[in-house]
């Protein structure tokens, strides 16, 4: 793991909450994200879902540079060069694909590559993954597939998504092996399409609170 990766994952790690976002191009992205900012979560993972979805990154990374922007629904080895010459800071994909966490490895960026089975994880580690994306989430049996899935691993860390909500949040973020958990309940599409920034805001900085650690944690 290069410095750039461990930092990356300490900030997902710190924040504990990953925005997953679904925007249409540049403007939408810049806004999103200041939203995202506003709310007390400079951390966002822009899915390639739209054909704007790569604008978005480039804007982000560029003009939104205390923002750490990754690339989501990645499942090629080409859309991660892309996504990497876009500036992602990091990168998440929906299954498990040697050649995106190859290229990914190759370019120094980290990978979260989606998994479901125990299978599915032990090739990610035997490509050298130490932190993966389990999805979707509440399918394969939310927080208590999730511990059972890390019980035999160790060290592996995961970042659950899909299906994820407030109401079970703290389910997830209660058990040691999860590192972040990914939603986007807080940045739903219909709130970016009608331009509900403030309302995203208002949402992300819920999340948050309700994302903190306890004293107790």
């Amino acid at each position: 793991m290069s410095v750039d990766d461990d930092t990356v994952l300490k900030t997902l790690a710190a924040h504990r909450l990953v925005p997953v976002v679904v925007v249409d191009g540049a403007d939408q992205g810049l806004a999103l994200a200041d939203a995202l900012v506003a709310g007390g979560l400079p951390v966002a993972e822009i899915t390639l879902r739209t054909a704007g979805g790569l604008d978005a990154v480039r804007a982000v990374a560029q003009e939104r540079p205390d923002v750490v922007v990754g690339a989501g629904t990645v499942t090629t080895a080409d859309q991660v060069d892309a996504v990497v010459d876009a500036g992602a800071r990091y990168i998440v994909s929906p299954g498990l694909s040697e050649a995106v966490v190859r290229r990914a490895q190759h370019h120094g960026v980290p990978v979260l590559p989606g998994v479901a089975t125990a299978t599915e994880i032990m090739t990610a580690l035997d490509l050298g993954v130490s932190t993966v994306k389990l999805f979707p989430a509440s399918v394969v049996g939310g927080p208590a597939a999730l511990k059972a899935l890390a019980a035999p691993f160790g060290d592996l860390r995961f970042v659950p998504t899909g299906g994820v909500s407030a109401e079970n949040l703290p389910d997830y973020l209660a058990l040691p092996p999860v590192l972040a958990v990914g939603g986007s309940w807080m940045v739903a599409k219909s709130l970016v399409d009608a331009g509900e920034w403030d309302e995203i805001t208002r949402r992300t900085a819920d999340a948050v609170a309700l994302a903190a650690p306890t004293k107790e944690s």
